[in-house]
Formats: structure tokens, C-alpha cells, sequence
């Protein structure tokens, strides 16, 4: 955090705060493309500091205490919202960050309703998983919550101040109503509207929850290319075509983005015609000809000079008796 944002936090939190409240996840500098981009990310990162500053500034002024806790005794929110991938930049510099300075924010965790001595967290996952890797205990406020505070606060801390994709949040919609919350409420928990929360839903309901994890978070994939990946996936076959393209033997050395790029083209790509060959033998194993379907299309290669003089005789009997038997149908 730069020098100014640090003062920038003291001034908000005052007395009050024991702790040195910084954004966990905010970047490092580096390199904008130009003055404008470089002024709104500051902008953006300041925004950030001072609303950490204001919600810790808030709950330590009703009460809240902020705990030194072994991560070992933390169990993750019970419903997830990040999906996890091997590689992830933002959570190497937080490691790095709080390595250098320290845990600057708490995260926020419920007494477990079941085990004495643990806890549940409802948001910072990422420092409660750094504090773990590093092997330092996790500063925490404790707060009596419900599932639903507890969703509400998950919600709405990742909400503005975390850039979840738009399929972590349409599986995090999709995890919310597996667990019975209502509409409403889920549309709450992700600050957005029915029809946008409709629209996560049908994403996340259509397509398997194990390919979605399979892709990852995909961050460059907006709403617009997911809701026409569900429309393509719910084709015939294209859970075959997905599920053949993740088994492929360079799927999993990609980035997420690249991964969804693969599996789109993987559902674009046409089948193969189905063809059902049958072969017309004469009593004593002569051929006689060849059948082959695929799709409507029905074609007959005649291996026979007498066969086929024998057909050309017979069609217009047979069409007759077709428009016969189909008659009033």
C-alpha cells in the first residue's frame, strides 16, 4: 500500500482500530498504459483502503474483537464463491504482502454451531489460506452470525470490493439456491436484480458443475459469450464434445481463459454423420447391394446389374403403396 493510502486509513480508523486496516488483495504497481489508467487505478485502489478502513472501523466500534486464530481451526464458508485455479498472481502478492507487513485486514468468521473452538469464515478466504501456506495465525473478527448474515456478509464483502467473474458468480447464485435461499435473498447476497439473477442462474444450471470448475474462473468471459455457451451446450452431444476437449492432454497446462476458448470451439465443431450401413446378400451370399443412412438421407448402391433392374421396375409400385399406407396420416 502506498504511503498516502496508509494515512488515508489511520485518519478513518482512528482510536478505535488496534489493527492497520489495507485492501488484502490490492496490486502491486505496475505498469499502466497510460496517465489516465494509472490515476484510476490509484483511484480505485484508495476506494478500496477506505472502505476496508470503514467496515473495520464499523465493526470494531460495536463490539467486535479481533482474534488471533490458528487457520487450522477455520473452516471455509459453507457455500464457495471463488473458484480455486493452480496459478493465481493476486494471492502470491497478498502471501508476499502479508509476509512482509503482516495481516493489515481481518477477515470475518462465526463460532462453528457445531465444534467448540472453531470458527466458520465468511469472507477472506485469501488471507485466511495465506495465513495457512505462511504458517501464522489469522487475525479475525468473531461475530455471531445466521447463514443467511453470514451469506449476506460473504455477498456483499466480495461483491464490490472483489472482481468475481461472471461464472463464479452465476455457480455462487447456483450453490446459494441448492442450500433453499430464495431469489430475493440471492439476489441480494450478489447486489443485483431478478433478471440478472436469472440470467447467473440459467448459466450455472445448465452447464455441469464439475466443467465449469473444470474451465475455471475465466475473467475475460463476460455474460454475453456464457449465455451463448449454455445455448450451444445444450445441444445434442454437447456434453460429449466438452467433456472429450477437458480430457485432452493440453487442456490442463492452459490458462482459464484460454480453456473456455477451447471448449467453445470444441462445441462448435459439426459432427460426424451417422451412417448405418446394411448389406443386401442373396440367399447364397451374393451381394445384392449396399444401404447407408445418415441423418434423412437414405442412399441404396446397387452391386447387382439384375437388382437394379429389378428396383427401377418396382418404385413407382413402391411410392404407390407408401402414399397408400400413409393416406389420412
Amino acid at each position: 500500500m502506498s504511503p498516502k493510502g496508509r494515512d488515508i486509513l489511520k485518519s478513518m480508523v482512528g482510536a478505535v482500530e488496534p489493527a492497520r486496516p489495507e485492501t488484502p488483495s490490492a496490486p502491486p504497481p505496475h505498469r499502466p498504459s497510460g496517465a489516465v489508467k494509472a490515476m484510476n487505478l490509484s483511484l480505485g485502489r484508495l476506494g478500496e483502503e477506505a472502505a476496508a478502513a470503514k467496515a473495520l472501523r464499523e465493526s470494531l466500534a460495536s463490539g467486535d474483537r479481533v482474534l488471533e486464530i490458528d487457520p487450522s481451526a477455520v473452516e471455509m464458508s459453507f457455500i464457495r464463491d471463488r473458484i480455486p485455479v493452480n496459478k493465481d498472481p493476486e494471492f502470491e502478492r497478498l502471501k508476499q504482502s502479508i509476509q512482509e507487513s503482516g495481516q493489515q485486514v481481518p477477515i470475518l468468521v462465526r463460532p462453528d454451531p457445531i465444534r467448540a473452538g472453531h470458527y466458520q469464515a465468511a469472507y477472506g478466504h485469501r488471507r485466511l489460506r495465506a495465513a495457512a501456506e505462511i504458517g501464522v495465525p489469522v487475525k479475525a473478527v468473531v461475530r455471531k452470525l445466521t447463514d443467511e448474515e453470514l451469506i449476506l456478509a460473504q455477498g456483499q464483502e466480495n461483491g464490490p470490493r472483489v472482481d468475481l467473474s461472471f461464472i463464479e458468480r452465476a455457480l455462487f447464485a447456483r450453490r446459494m439456491d441448492e442450500h433453499g435461499f430464495s431469489r430475493e435473498m440471492i439476489a441480494q447476497a450478489l447486489a443485483t436484480d431478478k433478471p440478472e439473477t436469472s440470467r447467473l442462474l440459467q448459466v450455472a444450471q445448465t452447464i455441469d458443475p464439475e466443467i465449469i470448475l473444470a474451465i475455471g474462473p475465466a475473467p475475460k468471459v463476460g455474460r454475453p459469450r456464457w449465455l451463448a455457451f449454455a445455448e450451444k451446450f445444450r445441444e445434442t452431444g454437447g456434453r460429449k464434445k466438452v467433456q472429450a476437449a477437458i480430457a485432452g492432454a493440453a487442456f490442463q497446462t492452459l490458462e482459464s481463459n484460454s480453456r473456455f476458448d477451447v471448449i467453445w470451439k470444441a462445441l462448435e465443431e459439426k459432427d460426424a454423420p451417422q451412417r448405418v450401413e446394411q448389406m443386401l446378400r442373396t440367399q447364397d451370399g451374393g451381394t445384392l447391394a449396399s444401404v447407408s443412412r445418415s441423418g434423412k438421407n437414405f442412399r441404396i448402391t446397387v452391386k447387382s446389374a439384375a437388382f437394379s433392374e429389378f428396383l427401377a421396375r418396382r418404385l413407382e409400385g413402391l411410392a404407390a403403396e407408401f402414399e397408400e399406407e400413409n393416406e389420412g396420416k
